[in-house]
């Protein structure tokens, strides 16, 4: 296999320019920092709404089964 030549053969040492990046970055900016209003959010509520209904859904079907075939716990004739 043939040999490859050194990058230094060419005649003479030569230094490298290359410079760090990190150097010529420009100094960073400050960050704000934004506090959230106070309140529900849609996060918040989602739960909360849906506990409501699964409630509403079970006393619901618990008056429906007490009226018709007197089995209800809640709810009987």
């Amino acid at each position: 296999m043939a040999r490859s030549r050194s990058r230094n053969a060419g005649g003479g040492s030569r230094q490298s320019k290359a410079k760090s990046r990190k150097s010529s970055a420009p100094a960073a900016a400050e960050v704000e920092v934004v506090e959230e209003s106070g309140g529900l959010t849609i996060d918040d509520g989602i739960p909360i709404i849906t506990t409501v209904l699964l409630v509403v859904a079970f006393f619901l079907v618990d008056y429906v089964l007490g009226t018709q075939y007197d089995s209800g716990m809640f709810f009987k004739n």
